[in-house]
């Protein structure tokens, strides 16, 4: 910040002082006080004046006892005509009289010693006897009137926006915090250079970009990518989630979008971020029965505002969304959001070094080898990472171990994978056999198929909602997928099917999971990927999810002759693929033998196990030269569209 810059006064709620019980108002317990005050006044003073207790007696008593000569002294009060005195025994009275009292009752008084006093009133006691209420009832009028406007100010003020305000004063992240994504934070930095730095981009007439739009897809950092924005930045930093905009009256999102705009633009130059922009971005006029008016009103006014008659100029927008496809084409031309930064699930290099930062300040042990755990988690996002890193603590803290170390990581993973192991589930011994020879089928064909994934580890510990469980590590980061390579995952997913079958001469439900991936890849392959010659060079559409504003349901673009050419080569492809993993195993018999007994005595066995037994039959394996062992390395999960590393026979649907 400038010297000459002064810093922006402090965000506003939109909510005027209150009285009693506000945030600035008198506290609470004032009325309590108070109120305590005066009963205190009415009750506990009296009570405390009246400190010698004496004898109540009627005035007839009194006259009779002072003229009887029992009474040694006595007072009359003028005032109030209170009378009180001592006996000749020391014994106090009291008792009360007329006012004035009569001639004769007053010339006997007088002849026995009685004295007349007139006592002078105290201003205190006046006060609080009179005064006191009179406050207390003005003080509870007070009280009601602030409550009022309170809340006629509270709703006055519903338009105004909820919008935090950062300033230099306050970097919570910086760009060093966000590990990888240099490409990222290359774009992102160039927005904060040109906010601190404006006449470097003017003077070659260079114009910023109005909005920048982070898409990707959840976990993967951007709301943490903004966070750094506003630690870097030496402009002040508005933050908003889209859900901040919408209330049950028409009119109020638009109104706390203009409200955003002038805060921003009083400030001269800043950033404002919003967050999940696809709750008020998304089309206009979709869905049944029109749009949402609300919705609409406040997409209007931020298009108005980003890009409308008056110049925003000094205001650069950013926004983040996991759901670009159902934003408002409107919203996303160049003038209002220019520039769409994807963030993307991280690379190995950026998966290595957001592990170095959950790995800080935590304990690990000399075993513990990152670049492994890198290796072995494609397509898990930032917070993906983050909660294996923890569970991998967790872990060791369960063992009692005072560090973490490479094993505890091994079972994190898995946990992440698959689920909580159930190792007290019961098994029939015919059910263990076939759930070792279904993950023996899977790990033969991963083991000899040329451009199947390595091995990693083979189970038949049942865990989360499967009983067994075959992991594969990809030996290579994947962008694109060969034919040949999807059709020997295939094979992989019809391992565990086919093996119980030669085995035991009847299939099991246990194939489900993998018979449900292995169809929807062969349908992509033929739909999507133009992998059959049949149907030929044509891709005919996605079915993924259905945004409702637009499609109520999916449309078919093609014919039903063209619908059952694809059934019958979806089928085709799976029938093939069913044939070599049949004369596979039929080859292999002996080894898949080999690898269900090594299951059923040991329960786990790694890859290199695997091979062992392989080499043992002399079958011959494809060269992985330049492949890091699978034993030294975490197991995969899979990034769309990578057929999946794991293959489990699961429960009956």
């Amino acid at each position: 910040m400038t010297p000459e810059q002064s810093p922006p006064p402090p965000p506003s709620d939109g909510r005027e002082p209150r009285g009693f019980g506000g945030e600035q108002g008198w506290p609470r317990w004032t009325v309590w006080v108070l109120l305590a005050v005066f009963v205190g006044a009415l009750f506990i003073v009296p009570a405390m004046t009246a400190v010698n207790p004496s004898q109540q007696v009627s005035y007839g008593t009194f006259l009779s006892d002072l003229e009887a000569g029992k009474i040694s002294e006595a007072q009359y009060n003028n005032r109030n005509g209170n009378v009180t005195g001592k006996y000749q025994d020391g014994n106090a009275f009291s008792t009360t009289g007329p006012v004035p009292p009569p001639d004769a009752d007053a010339e006997t008084m007088q002849q026995n010693g009685v004295t007349f006093v007139t006592p002078e009133e105290s201003i205190w006691q006046t006060l609080i006897i009179y005064m006191l209420p009179l406050v207390l009832v003005i003080g509870f009028f007070l009280w009601m009137q602030r409550r009022a406007s309170s809340q006629m100010g509270g709703i006055m003020s519903v338009g105004r926006s909820k919008a935090k305000l950062y300033t230099t004063e306050r970097p919570d992240t910086t760009f060093v915090d966000v590990a990888g994504y240099d490409g990222v934070k290359q774009e992102i930095t160039e927005i904060v250079d040109f906010l601190k730095h404006s006449e470097r981009f003017s003077e070659i007439g260079a114009r910023i970009p109005k909005g920048v739009l982070l898409v990707g897809p959840p976990g993967t950092g951007k709301t943490l990518i903004a966070r750094a924005v506003a630690g870097e930045a030496g402009v002040p930093f508005l933050s908003v989630t889209g859900s901040d905009f919408m209330e049950m009256f028409v009119g109020v999102g638009a109104s706390r979008v203009r409200d955003l705009f002038q805060t921003a633009r009083k400030m001269g130059k800043a950033i404002i971020f919003i967050d999940e922009i696809d709750s008020i971005g998304r089309k206009r006029g979709a869905g049944l029965g029109g749009g949402h008016d609300e919705r609409e009103q406040t997409l209007n006014q931020m298009l108005a505002e980003m890009d409308g008659f008056e110049v925003s100029a000094g205001i650069v927008m950013m926004a983040a969304t996991n759901r670009p496809d159902i934003l408002d084409p409107a919203l996303l031309r160049p003038g209002r959001f220019d520039r769409q930064v994807v963030v993307p699930l991280p690379e190995l290099e950026d998966r290595r070094e957001i592990l170095d930062v959950h790995a800080k300040g935590k304990r690990m042990s000399p075993d513990v080898d990152l670049d492994v755990v890198a290796r072995g988690t494609p397509g898990m996002s930032g917070a993906d990472l983050a909660n294996l890193v923890n569970e991998a603590a967790l872990f060791a803290v369960r063992e009692g171990d005072d560090v973490i170390r490479m094993r505890h990581f091994e079972e994190a993973r898995d946990r992440v994978l698959m689920g909580q192991r159930r190792e007290s589930m019961a098994l029939s011994d015919g059910e263990k056999e076939a759930i070792a020879y279904h993950e023996a089928g899977h790990a033969l064909c991963a083991a000899v198929l040329p451009t199947a994934d390595p091995i990693h580890k083979v189970t038949i510990i049942p865990a989360g909602m499967a009983l067994g469980v075959t992991q594969q590590l990809p030996d290579q980061e994947r962008h694109i997928y060969r034919q040949d390579y999807i059709e020997d995952s295939l094979v992989v997913r019809m391992g565990g099917r086919i093996a119980e079958e030669l085995v035991f001469g009847v299939i099991s439900t246990g194939a489900n999971n993998d018979l449900v991936g292995a169809t929807e890849l062969a349908r992509k392959m033929v739909r999507e990927w133009g992998m059959s010659r049949r149907v030929g060079p044509m891709a005919w559409g996605n079915q993924g999810p259905v945004f409702l504003g637009e499609d109520m349901m999916h449309s078919r673009d093609y014919s039903d002759d063209t619908a059952r050419v694809i059934d019958e080569e979806v089928e085709r492809i799976l029938r093939e693929q069913e044939q070599r993993c049949r004369d596979t195993l039929t080859d292999h018999r002996r080894a898949l033998d080999l690898i269900a007994r090594a299951l059923l005595e040991h329960e786990t066995i790694d890859g290199s196990e695997v091979v062992r037994l392989l080499e043992l039959t002399g079958a011959s394996l494809p060269d992985r030269t330049g492949v890091a062992p699978p034993t030294a390395a975490a197991a995969a999960a899979p990034a769309a569209p990578e057929p999946a590393g794991q293959h489990h026979v699961t429960p009956t649907d």
